[in-house]
């Protein structure tokens, strides 16, 4: 999941420049096209996308995909005055989508060398390198074995970068007939397109959730549901905001009962719905993702890697991709982090291997809901070099060797599958739960984690200063650092 520390955005495409011929008759030139750009049209809520279209149309656009589920068109078009010229009836808002694209915060991967995997033992019972899976003993997940492994009816889609479907952890695991790409806010099923190709973020997630248990490498919480790739993040790493529309309707419509959301919509790290450029997105996300739920689909959302406090919004220190800087101060609660923040979904804090809320984890009275292990490789050594031990283990795929393999990341995108493996568990033991029902029970079933005393200084020594990572937790049971608590396998099966 994204900090706030951003990359420039490259252009999508080279501005297209029509070239005007003098005419005889007193005719205008012809005006210059402008870049071919990308637009989210809506049409007014439960109306159909008919007179959108042909708005669409008339100001000079294509329709790249149509979701009249939601009301949502996704179009592209040259025309410069496009957002304009499109305004009228059939049409509620529309918004262009050029730099909104938010870059994916990959972390860095410690791979595991094959002389390490070769020796490893681990549990013999169970994976090579399960003895380095911490997080799976911390929320109990051996026990929950012993009850169940999940149901295969349940299917969760992982909207991130791809799953590698090579991978010996996971080629059994992925339901192949309901992946795809989104990348564009357009689907494309074949098997390279929802496969990784600049980043393992995805194939570390979904191992996470589903890794098999086969005698390779590393256990998933839930070896036997399935994972369904929907590819959001492009091959420069980004995910705009068509591309998670596209990603939320494609799980309801294929029978997904559960995605993990590790990314966050909008360049900045939060979505203003009182501004005018971003309430479009806004209305575009919140229809989606309302669509989904009524589908059957419990939404799980990381909370971010800012160590920001969510519930008491006042700066947002993070400029666009590209543009002009913007100074975001005095915000309000009319600026939320999408997906997490939207209503419904279940957003996950993280905490590391001593149970304590992870230094980079982002928090927030009221906003996070559940808790679960996403590692803190500076927790234990306060200040010493850190250690990829206590991060999480999962599944790779290395991009430039085009190899699988396991390693070492760090995030909020990896508390959230633990998160989302534990509701797969949950959904498979007891079938039928609604989305808000199996949310509810996943925080009736956590072990809840009281605040520490004051101002928690998570790393006195950070390089960054000596309390760049102090936070203040607030609430009792139910706190701003641990939400309900951290998720627990064992007692959602039991």
């Amino acid at each position: 999941m994204k900090n706030l520390r951003r990359k420039t955005l490259a252009a999508a495409s080279a501005a297209t420049l029509g070239v005007g011929l003098a005419l005889t008759g007193g005719l205008a030139p012809a005006a210059a096209a402008g870049p071919d750009t990308s637009y989210l049209v809506l049409a007014p809520q439960g109306a159909n996308t008919s007179k959108a279209a042909a708005r669409v149309a008339a100001a000079k656009g294509t329709v790249v995909a149509t979701y009249d589920q939601i009301g949502v068109l996704v179009v592209r078009s040259t025309n410069p005055d496009f957002a304009t010229e499109v305004a009228g009836a059939g049409v509620e808002s529309v918004a262009s989508t050029a730099g909104l694209g938010t870059a994916l915060d990959e972390g860095e991967t410690v791979e595991v060398s094959a002389a390490d995997v070769a020796s490893a033992t681990g549990d013999p019972t169970k994976e090579p390198l399960y003895g380095q899976q911490w997080d799976m003993n911390m929320i109990h997940v051996p026990q929950a074995h012993a009850v169940t492994t999940g149901s295969a009816n349940v299917v969760v889609g992982v909207l991130d970068s791809g799953i590698s479907s090579s991978h010996p952890d996971l080629a059994t695991q992925i339901a192949k007939d309901k992946s795809t790409s989104c990348i564009g806010g357009v689907t494309d099923t074949t098997e390279s397109a929802w496969n990784p190709t600049t980043s393992d973020h995805g194939t570390h997630v979904a191992g996470t959730i589903a890794a098999a248990i086969n005698g390779v490498g590393v256990t998933g919480i839930a070896p036997g549901v399935k994972v369904a790739a929907v590819k959001v993040v492009n091959d420069g790493g980004y995910i705009f905001p068509e591309a998670a529309v596209c990603g939320f309707l494609w799980a309801a419509d294929h029978g997904m009962q559960l995605t993990n959301n590790s990314y966050y919509i909008d360049p900045w790290e939060l979505n203003c719905k009182n501004d005018p450029r971003q309430r479009p997105v806004w209305q575009a996300v919140q229809r989606a993702i309302r669509y989904s739920q009524s589908k059957g689909v419990l939404n799980v959302a990381s909370a971010g890697n800012s160590n920001y406090d969510l519930a008491h919004k006042i700066t947002d220190t993070g400029s666009p991709n590209n543009g002009t800087p913007e100074n975001r101060e005095d915000l309000t609660n009319a600026c939320l982090d999408l997906p997490a923040e939207a209503p419904g979904v279940v957003t996950v804090g993280a905490v590391g291997p001593t149970g304590e809320k992870s230094y980079y984890s982002s928090y927030g009275q009221g906003v996070i809901d559940v808790t679960a292990p996403g590692g803190d490789s500076r927790i234990r050594t306060q200040g010493a070099s850190p250690t990829s031990a206590d991060q999480i283990l999962s599944t790779t795929f290395n991009t430039t060797t085009k190899t699988n393999g396991w390693g070492y990341k760090q995030g909020t995108s990896m508390s959230g599958p633990h998160a989302t493996g534990v509701a797969a568990l949950a959904l498979s033991a007891h079938p039928g739960m609604t989305p808000g029902q199996l949310a509810s029970f996943l925080e009736r079933t956590s072990v809840a984690q009281s605040c520490p005393e004051g101002v928690f200084n998570l790393v006195p020594l950070h390089p960054n200063g000596a309390h760049f990572y102090d936070a203040t937790c607030s609430g009792g049971a139910r706190n701003g650092f641990y939400g309900a608590g951290i998720v627990d396998a064992y007692n959602v099966v039991k």
